[in-house]
């Protein structure tokens, strides 16, 4: 997949671009990053690429000309028909259903806004998505841009050394994930749970989906709501309402 970031500050992604599965990603040639600073399409001799927003008001706005010369820039060296994502806090929710709807792109290219906001023009102009990562304001588009570059990355072949590792992701379902235990066995009085010490397959799978169901109904029941449930499912959750009722 080629990557094409629209960003003031590239050398953010340095580390991204080195470390961990995202760097092995790269490393194989799964993913390629290409960056387009705004500042190279500025035409003053300051590089300007923000000013004060019009009816007044704190902070600064980037402007609309540097933003579409560098996008034009990165559709150049873009695979045909590559859709243009601004990461913004007014955008919809990056969910795991973007992630598998995105993996199979040839590309993308991420926008990363900086100080308030962006010109309204560009985003009529050029933009296709809006994504947020959150319910919450950060410095700039950067970090989420690499949350949804590693959510994309993982699932593409050639990304993880064991494909399995992605296909048996929590959100893959709509549910969260189950508690993972490691060595020792026993850590003061607590033990490990014993299905997992059984060496049955098929304890330790019913094991894992009923505590990754029991944590889901717990922490995020609105996962749960647009979910068919097999009948697997459906005798693991009478089992814990039933273990949820009062003596």
């Amino acid at each position: 997949m080629w990557l094409g970031i629209v960003t003031l500050f590239p050398d953010m992604f340095a580390a991204v671009g080195r470390e961990g599965v995202f760097g092995r990603a790269i490393e194989a040639g799964v993913v390629t990053m290409e960056f387009f600073n705004p500042r190279e399409y500025t035409s003053d001799r300051h590089r300007t690429v923000d000013d004060r927003p019009y009816g007044g008001g704190a902070g600064m706005v980037m402007k609309v000309q540097p933003l579409l010369a560098a996008v034009e820039a990165a559709k150049q060296n873009a695979p045909a028909h590559t859709p243009v994502v601004l990461m913004s806090p007014q955008g919809h929710g990056f969910a795991q259903a973007d992630v598998a709807k995105s993996r199979s792109l040839a590309g993308l290219i991420l926008v990363c806004g900086r100080y308030e906001g962006v010109d309204e023009r560009f985003v009529q102009r050029c933009v296709d998505i809006e994504w947020s990562i959150g319910d919450y304001v950060l410095t700039g588009g950067e970090l989420p841009a690499m949350v949804v570059m590693d959510a994309i990355a993982r699932h593409l072949p050639g990304t993880l050394g064991n494909q399995m590792s992605a296909l048996d992701e929590s959100y893959l379902d709509a549910t969260l994930d189950y508690p993972h235990y490691t060595r020792p066995e026993t850590l003061a009085s607590e033990t490990i749970p014993q299905q997992l010490l059984s060496g049955d397959h098929g304890q330790v799978a019913r094991y894992r989906r009923r505590e990754a169901l029991k944590r889901t109904l717990s922490r995020r029941p609105e996962l749960l709501t647009a979910r068919t449930f097999d009948a697997q499912d459906r005798e693991l959750l009478l089992e814990i309402f039933a273990d949820r009722q009062p003596d």
